[in-house]
């Protein structure tokens, strides 16, 4: 099969591209930056929300299929998405499980949508990333074709992503290796949640490629074993202390607070519900209980990214006020650019907020 894969890069796209290529699939892969093609893998360098370029990856390929890891508004969306469905046999669009509504059973496929049952209306007057979902998944639905495939992947962990709460590793990882404290909320520590390791997701999403079974159908991809936030934290502090000698304070608020990062709709929508997932229609292709144990998965991911850390963009507002909460100070070495310096400075001492 050809297969196209926009933004095929991140936590569940590279063992997706793996995956298809050692079946013997040719993969083309967009990336905003180069990449070394390799056996059946073409990486093309270009920005996957604009229409010309997506255009002009059809004039020299035909594709069976197009993985879609991409993040649209629901305009744009709208804009391509019957030139897509109208130039494969497939397409697979990723979602995401924070499209559901909170629920106290597992969350089967059929489980109310937050787009459907919320009453916020300055939040559904939003296209945040849960209602933008929800919304591009109806645009499908609507679309008058069923050559379509609906994936909704939740917390998916990898060797470069590593979240805790609604923090990316860059707002709890890298204070704890700098050796200051880490600041979490209490409310969602207490709270239970589902995680599953890229690899397994990747592995789910090539086993409905090419099935017309699929096509017109949903299907949420996680672990079957879900854990409170507590638990994933311990597993973090025993990794770390492991490699450095020491391990992590940590600061625990009552409740989750915006200084920390993290969307504020993501954590009032989704965070702070429990996750837990029926795995049953999913297992129709692939067996759930072959997922490695998330807790093990974890172990591993942090361990090799302490072995060579990479970090992107860090947020110097909030790691001053997180400073200021715990009476820690950052190295001003680490802080780089003068703009970025004097922020720091300016909150850490409490004159600009």
């Amino acid at each position: 099969m050809n297969v196209l894969i926009f933004g095929g890069t991140g936590a569940m796209g590279v063992h997706l591209v793996s995956n298809l290529a050692l079946r013997g699939g040719n993969c083309v892969v967009t990336s905003r930056r180069h990449q070394i093609n390799r056996n059946n893998v073409e990486y093309v360098v270009g920005d996957a929300h604009n229409k010309n370029f997506i255009k002009s990856l059809f004039v020299s390929h035909k594709f069976d299929a197009i993985v879609d890891f991409m993040k649209y508004s629901t305009k744009d969306f709208e804009d391509r998405i019957n030139f897509l469905l109208s130039n494969t046999k497939q397409y697979v669009y990723l979602s995401s499980s924070r499209v559901y509504a909170e629920s106290k059973e597992p969350l089967t496929e059929d489980s109310p949508l937050l787009l459907d049952v919320c009453s916020d209306m300055g939040y559904l007057q939003t296209d945040e990333y849960a209602l933008a979902k929800a919304r591009q998944e109806r645009i499908l639905r609507e679309s008058g074709k069923k050559n379509w495939t609906i994936i909704r992947p939740y917390i998916t962990f990898s060797e470069q992503r590593l979240q805790l709460t609604a923090l990316e590793k860059e707002s709890w990882l890298y204070r704890a290796l700098k050796g200051r404290t880490i600041v979490l909320p209490k409310d969602l520590l207490e709270r239970t949640t589902t995680l599953t390791y890229g690899f397994d997701v990747a592995n789910s999403i090539a086993s409905i490629i090419g099935k017309e079974s699929a096509y017109g159908e949903i299907f949420h991809i996680t672990n079957n074993t879900s854990y409170k936030w507590q638990d994933i934290l311990s597993v973090y502090l025993n990794i770390i202390e492991k490699y450095t000698g020491v391990s992590p304070q940590v600061k625990i608020l009552e409740t989750w607070m915006s200084f920390m990062g993290g969307n504020k709709y993501q954590v009032k929508w989704d965070r702070s519900y429990d996750r837990k997932f029926d795995n049953k229609k999913i297992n129709e292709y692939i067996d759930t209980s072959s997922f490695k144990d998330t807790l093990l998965a974890l172990s591993d991911c942090l361990e090799s990214f302490i072995k060579d850390p990479q970090f992107k963009r860090i947020n110097w507002r909030n790691e001053a006020l997180k400073d200021k909460i715990t009476g820690e100070w950052t190295n001003m070495m680490e802080i780089s650019g003068l703009k970025n310096k004097m922020l720091y400075f300016l909150i850490r001492l409490g004159i600009h907020k």
